[in-house]
């Protein structure tokens, strides 16, 4: 039996662990990515029709480890059905995915509570949602916008890209503050059309996201090419108080592995999304597309910020004398090997643990609601 000076003391130590010690949503896992094993694929069918919207251009997605829920945006521009996300059950095992089931469709709502609207109706606030993802602590969710820009002779559109907090209804929260560099202009400065904020990544246990810019600023030098350019883009990091970005830096991306056929016809790589897996490391995919060929080229790399300069204040990373030292970069995987189709790829998270124990990754395929593309679902045991 206790006395009751003890119990006290047991009471006091009790409540001082409870406030001293992390929730289990407060942190996040870093798992130590050495090799990764392909489970199964899923497709989802073209023009798939849930609550009255079509299905198609998932290019983010997120997994709520407490109510075991995804979070799936799609990029519809408000053109097909107002620009929304979806939620989804998904189950699987060593085996591969057993099922795929969407149980909910919100709006991204606008700061007025309206929804957005398309290009016809207002190309100056039409939305380019690409990513996604849920904060178990505030239980809110953060989405990416490219914005626009459209500039020729009788016709321009400058719309900057976003990240917005919302609520998991969809409720317009807050904006972040983008810095002054990635904001859009007429002349060939700042972001490409359709190249800017692709992916997103909590860090710091929520307290920090990252933000990667798919392709380089106009300033930062040339768009990949078959021959290494030297082609630099940014990935941002932002206080999640503040919501003003903390640090930039620089990340080299990959020659374009293929040609286009016919020479000259469009081109790219770029990255689609990023993953935190643990103190300013990330797992980032490059996406290539050339001309001519069936699928996407798809490549995982683990990359390494803590030795990377801080660009913040470095307006053009084209300079001869390369006065920074950009991101570390070690191959992980070349989907190549799969021996499978790999279509457009755009988005990645962690899911659950399996029965062994070893984590997953789970990533996803955006069809661009395209009968020449599929809505591929991919499953991976970490190993």
């Amino acid at each position: 039996m206790c006395s009751s000076g003890f119990r006290s003391y047991l009471l006091f130590f009790s409540l001082l662990l409870a406030f001293a010690t992390p929730t289990i949503a407060q942190q996040q896992s870093a798992p130590n990515l050495d090799s990764l094993k392909f489970l199964g694929v899923y497709i989802i069918p073209l023009n798939f029709v849930y609550n009255n919207t079509i299905v198609g251009g998932l290019s983010g997605i997120d997994y709520d480890t407490a109510s075991k829920l995804y979070y799936i945006i799609s990029d519809d521009r408000s053109d097909k059905n107002p620009a929304r996300f979806y939620e989804a059950r998904i189950s699987f095992t060593e085996k591969g995915i057993d099922s795929f089931r969407f149980v909910g469709v919100k709006n991204m709502l606008q700061p007025n509570g309206a929804v957005y609207p398309n290009s016809k109706q207002d190309p100056y606030h039409t939305p380019d949602p690409e990513a996604m993802r849920y904060d178990p602590i505030s239980k809110e969710l953060v989405w990416s916008s490219e914005g626009e820009r459209i500039v020729n002779a009788d016709y321009t559109v400058l719309e900057d890209p976003t990240v917005i907090g919302i609520s998991t209804s969809g409720k317009f929260i807050d904006s972040f503050l983008i810095p002054p560099n990635l904001v859009m202009q007429a002349v060939e400065k700042g972001p490409r059309q359709n190249a800017v904020f692709e992916g997103l990544s909590f860090a710091d246990n929520y307290k920090t996201l990252f933000v990667s810019v798919e392709e380089p600023l106009y300033e930062d030098g040339p768009r990949a090419d078959i021959t290494d350019n030297n082609t630099y883009t940014r990935i941002l990091k932002f206080n999640m108080d503040s919501k003003k970005t903390i640090a930039q830096y620089a990340y080299k991306i990959s020659p374009i592995p293929f040609p286009a056929n016919p020479p000259g016809a469009f081109k790219m790589n770029g990255i689609p999304d990023i993953l935190t897996i643990g103190h300013n490391k990330l797992l980032l995919i490059e996406r290539s597309y050339s001309t001519g060929r069936l699928g996407c080229s798809i490549r995982l790399f683990i990359v390494d910020l803590n030795k990377a300069t801080d660009i913040s204040d470095i307006p053009s990373l084209s300079k001869p004398d390369k006065s920074f030292i950009p991101a570390s970069k070690k191959l992980l995987l070349d989907m190549k090997s799969l021996g499978i189709y790999i279509d457009n790829i755009e988005g990645v998270t962690f899911g659950p643990k399996l029965p062994n124990g070893h984590k997953t990754l789970l990533f996803i395929a955006d069809n661009n609601f395209s009968i020449f593309q599929k809505t591929e679902l991919l499953l991976f045991e970490v190993k």
